[in-house]
């Protein structure tokens, strides 16, 4: 255990609030630029949005299927520095940025290849067809450098250095926003890429932020002698439980999304607004769970259990009361946020699907916020199958409804409003009380 007391034991709310702060402006930097990419894309045309929507749709879950990839290297490097060993925090680092390297390249080659069968898949066609397949043969090449800086932010964040990634996430996405109208509409000897240029944009500036974030862990940890496979083994199944959670996860977005673009272009469109307004209050609920994951891995490594419990508590309070207010901003925005992100023609099926998606910001806090505490606690797992089963219930609900409903969107986020429920629910009771083999209330209990 280190010797000097973790500043948190002191100045629990100061120093919680302290690694929130960095690491909220660093998650909203991403949905952000989101959000500019949809204005842009926006005066093309819905068709054009929608198609932007089916591909982000599509590569953001892709992508976060691998996050496995930040947060076990989060849980591990969180652990190993509150035992204050640095040499396997430098290991943990090592076998993360291998694995996503490799996995980065292999989906860029997997996706390209079945990039036409994919975007059927998902109901784009006719008009929709072209710009989502633009746009994802290009964002593919961006694939590995996403995984590199989903594993190295990772790594950073076990070591409770919330600001490196700030900086690095902040000047990625601002230059993203820099080139979106220059590829977008064009300038100069530019020609104009459409939709493809919204993605142009991003790959090249998550290329570099990816070498940014690679330098950055090198000088903290350096490089191992050599990997261990046992540990290896070890990383892969984390991440296989991850895998799986953040599958079922995302097959369940996808499926909305899919839903909604069959309803038609308008319902696409609106749904495509949505969601990005509803990624970047996820993210933003995402800064207080990934601080408590990173507090609590380091409090376990550390042989300090009831810091743990503690920190729970403060992560759930701060997580509730930010969801209260981002319901009410949600609320009182709704008529701007139409007109910023949506042609007129999409607001009819917009405002009753956007004030559900406002009305479950609460239930988004807990859920998130739970989730953060499991994986500081490495319930895996538990965490697996709660979202297992809350997708199978939202799946049923997204059939249940069917394309030819009156009001589809509406309906579509009634159903993810339940889906959140069912999530949060499992991540609250596995704390209070503790439902199961608990890790927490387990290890507490051994240790009084």
């Amino acid at each position: 255990m280190p010797e000097t007391p973790h500043p948190f034991v002191r100045h629990s709310h100061r120093t919680f609030l302290g690694l929130t702060t960095p690491l909220l402006f660093s998650l909203i930097a991403e949905p952000l630029t989101g959000l500019v990419d949809t204005i842009f894309v926006a005066r093309l045309g819905a068709a054009s949005l929608a198609g932007l929507g089916v591909g982000a749709a599509v590569l953001s879950s892709l992508f976060w299927v691998f996050n496995f990839l930040g947060v076990g290297t989060q849980t591990e490097v969180a652990r190993s520095e509150g035992a204050g060993d640095r040499p396997r925090a430098s290991l943990m680092n090592a076998q993360a940025l291998l694995l996503s390297g490799i996995f980065g390249v292999l989906l860029c080659v997997l996706g390209l290849l079945l990039l036409d069968p994919t975007v059927r898949a998902m109901g784009a066609k006719g008009e929709l067809l072209a710009p989502a397949k633009d746009y994802m043969s290009v964002r593919l090449f961006g694939a590995p450098a996403v995984l590199v800086t989903v594993a190295t932010f990772g790594t950073l964040r076990g070591l409770l250095d919330m600001r490196a990634p700030l900086w690095i996430a902040v000047a990625v996405n601002v230059l993203n926003i820099a080139l979106d109208p220059i590829l977008i509409f064009g300038l100069g000897p530019v020609p104009a890429m459409g939709v493809a240029g919204a993605a142009a944009a991003s790959v090249f500036s998550q290329w570099l932020g990816a070498i940014a974030a690679m330098m950055v862990c090198v000088h903290r940890l350096g490089f191992p002698s050599h990997l261990r496979l046992g540990e290896l083994q070890g990383f892969l199944h984390i991440g296989w439980e991850l895998f799986l959670r953040t599958a079922s996860l995302n097959l369940f977005m996808l499926l909305t999304t899919r839903a909604a673009t069959e309803a038609g272009t308008n319902e696409g469109a609106a749904h495509q607004a949505i969601r990005q307004v509803w990624a970047f209050t996820a993210l933003f609920l995402d800064a207080f769970a990934i601080a408590g994951q990173s507090l609590i891995g380091y409090f376990i490594g550390a042989g300090d259990l009831p810091q743990c419990r503690r920190v729970a508590r403060i992560v759930c309070q701060w997580s509730l009361a930010a969801g209260c207010i981002l319901a009410a901003l949600m609320i009182s925005g709704s008529a701007p946020a139409a007109a910023a992100l949506l042609p007129l023609t999409a607001h009819s099926p917009f405002f009753p699907a956007w004030r559900i998606a406002a009305i479950m910001q609460p239930l988004n806090a807990l859920s998130f916020g739970t989730d953060g505490i499991h994986w500081g606690t490495s319930d895996f797992r538990y965490l697996r199958n709660a979202v297992i089963a809350a997708g199978a219930v939202g799946v049923l609900g997204l059939l249940w409804i069917g394309p030819s409903a009156p009001f589809p969107l509406t309906s579509i986020w009634q159903v993810i409003a339940v889906w959140i429920a069912i999530r949060a629910a499992f991540g609250v009771l596995r704390i209070w009380p503790g439902v199961g083999s608990a890790p927490l209330a387990k290890r507490l209990s051994i240790a009084r």
